[in-house]
Order: C-alpha cells, then structure tokens, then sequence
C-alpha cells in the first residue's frame, strides 16, 4: 500500500518537474528569509547563483582564464 503510494508520488513530481522544483524551491526561500532575514537570504542566493554559473561554464570546458576574462574587465587578468 505504502509503495504503490510513493510510486504514485514519485510519477507525479516526474510529469510536473517544474512546478515541482519551482514549488520545492520557493518554499525553501521563504524559510530561509523568515529565520535568517532577506538580506542574507538574498546573499546565499546570490553565492548559489554564481557558483551554478561557474560550474556550469567550467562543465562546458570553458577554461577559469576565459571565464575570468569575461567577467572581469578587460585587462585586469594579466
């Protein structure tokens, strides 16, 4: 009963990948801003955004010097 239950579930959350991340996501957001406040809500979120975009460049065999390059003005990096 249980498992029939939990594959249930599980076939659900896969149909609605996005509304359930967004969901899961917004939820975790309002917790975080009503114990740690918006402002360090905001800069967790804002360091988790950046290290998905490094990471994601870095998983796209972009080289660290380029990524610097582009995010860095111009120069700055010799």
């Amino acid at each position: 009963m249980f498992k029939d239950k939990f594959f249930e579930l599980i076939e659900i959350l896969e149909k609605h990948k996005g509304k359930s991340i967004g969901t899961l996501l917004g939820f975790i957001i309002s917790i975080l801003i009503l114990t740690l406040g918006f402002f360090k809500t905001l800069f967790i979120s804002l360091c988790t955004f950046l290290g998905y975009y490094i990471g994601s460049r870095i998983d796209n065999r972009e080289s660290f010097k380029e990524l610097l390059d582009k995010i860095l003005p111009p120069g700055f990096n010799k």
